[in-house]
């Protein structure tokens, strides 16, 4: 600053000086606002790109929840059949009708052309006329909102446009796929007596034929580690947990200690068991495995299984076969008892016709979770009611398990003895681990076409799966469990989760 000092004249002495902005100060002010005013359009430019940024963001974060509602609610309906494409397709509908979009101001029209299914995550996929002209196997759900109303995805700019006409509006879209990762399979394998899905057994005197699946008979207990239809050395398998069918799986999947979760669980950490060979290795480690399957007992050894993974059942009852109150005639052993040594490893429940000493005793405790059906019923309804086929009453007993055996005691429930909830039949678990989980006890058990060959790592073909359930807990040679039907692959699937 310059400072400027005025002589008033004789007697006034100096006067304090005024001090005054000097001229190369004004030109430096002068300078910053000519600087600043570009950087003020760039600072706008730049909220502009963010604010046309966020809409475009916010517009495909709605397409994602969009596609991830429609995929799940439509993989959840896929059962293997064209009825279980169909409500796919309409829940589809309905979940996508209660979405709007662009901040809520505009409702989606759907189309089934954004969905299509297949039997992997990784495709090919097949629209919606395909999948329910051949539904088997089918068990994921793709959404693609490309296939939908253009405007779906389109955003117009509010900022960008007016550097130029071509960003005026941007495009976003959204794909989601779900579908099932697990399946309620145990990674345990025998082979089916029968490669025959459903088969008639006419047993001598008896009101009507009886349903034979896979060559097992419901109601009949058998050891599982005691099996084969075509030789006299008993077959069973452990299943590779981790790899699907077609793909090679690698032996250590197949060892204990990589198998025994899915052992405590029950489930495979895949989505399906057919559709191609699975990677099997024999003999099944039952002597490291057995206290992992005894866990539905209540049983927890070395806390080798968790309750929280692995909850016991609801009824831990053993039904030994010296203590069954419901069968007139005591059994004399826990299954149906191996006939002597021929061609093959069988039991008194499979010759026809059955020899006269064949007696009810010596098939173990009959009907603990499952009756005997009849062959119409199958005929009637081939994929079972939710209820289950209506079943022989025990009169029938003394002609489904020859010759005269009487029909079971007044003791046998209006259900069979798993069921009902308290009395000689039910046990519950241990406090801490109540209320258990129903069905627990149910080891679903892919049936192989054999023979398979020969031992360690090899593949094998699933024809079926049966259900089997625990009469006793395992122990390190046996497993004892009543047959209880053959169940659709795809009613077993895990919970149906995105997979992308």
């Amino acid at each position: 600053m310059e400072r400027v000092d005025t002589w008033l004249g004789a007697g006034h002495g100096m006067r304090a000086g005024i001090t005054r902005p000097a001229p190369a100060a004004a030109g430096q002010r002068g300078n910053i606002l000519l600087l600043f005013a570009p950087m003020v359009v760039v600072l706008i430019g730049f909220l502009g790109f963010a604010l046309d940024l966020a809409m475009v963001y916010n517009r495909r974060a709605e397409l994602q929840n969009i596609t991830a509602s429609t995929a799940l609610a439509a993989a959840r309906q896929l059962n293997g059949t064209t009825a279980g494409v169909t409500a796919a397709l309409q829940r589809a509908q309905n979940a996508a009708a209660a979405f709007k979009y662009g901040y809520n101001q505009f409702s989606l029209t759907w189309s089934n052309a954004a969905i299509s299914f297949s039997t992997s995550a990784n495709g090919p996929w097949l629209d919606a006329a395909n999948a329910q002209a051949t539904p088997d196997g089918l068990l994921f759900a793709k959404v693609d909102t490309r296939a939908l109303d253009a405007n779906l995805g389109t955003v117009n700019l509010a900022f960008m446009k007016a550097l130029s006409s071509a960003f005026a509006s941007t495009s976003t879209a959204a794909t989601a796929i779900a579908g099932r990762s697990s399946i309620l399979v145990a990674p345990l394998a025998i082979c089916a007596m029968n490669a025959a899905p459903a088969a008639q057994r006419a047993n001598p005197g008896a009101p009507q034929t009886e349903l034979v699946e896979f060559g097992f008979r419901r109601g009949v207990s058998y050891d599982l580690m005691q099996l084969n239809p075509n030789g006299t050395e008993a077959q069973n398998f452990v299943v590779d947990p981790l790899d699907p069918p077609g793909v090679p799986g690698a032996a250590a999947n197949t060892f204990a200690a990589t198998v025994s979760p899915f052992v405590c669980t029950g489930t495979l950490a895949i989505p399906r068991v057919r559709g191609g060979t699975i990677t099997v290795a024999s003999p099944f480690p039952l002597a490291a495995l057995f206290n992992q399957l005894n866990s539905r007992f209540d049983q927890y050894v070395n806390n080798l299984c968790s309750p929280n993974g692995a909850p016991p059942d609801r009824n831990i009852r053993s039904y030994t076969y010296n203590a069954i109150p419901w069968m007139t005639t005591a059994p004399g052993q826990q299954s149906a008892l191996t006939i002597p040594p021929g061609a093959s490893l069988l039991t008194v429940a499979d010759p026809l016709p059955a020899p006269a000493s064949n007696t009810a005793p010596k098939y173990g405790p009959l009907w603990a979770y499952a009756r005997a059906v009849p062959f119409a019923a199958f005929q009637a309804n081939p994929t079972e009611p939710a209820s289950g086929y209506t079943g022989f009453a025990p009169a029938s007993w003394s002609t489904l398990y020859n010759p005269g055996q009487p029909a079971a005691n007044g003791t046998y429930p209006a259900r069979t003895p798993y069921w009902p909830i308290g009395g000689a039949n039910f046990l519950a678990p241990s406090a801490p681990n109540m209320p258990g989980v129903a069905n627990r006890r149910v080891l679903n058990v892919p049936l192989l076409n054999c023979p398979v060959g020969g031992g360690g790592v090899t593949t094998a073909t699933v024809l079926g799966i049966g259900r089997f359930f625990m009469t006793v807990p395992a122990t390190a040679s046996s497993i004892f469990a009543e047959f209880a039907g053959a169940v659709p692959e795809q009613s077993l699937g895990g919970p149906v989760e995105l997979v992308q």
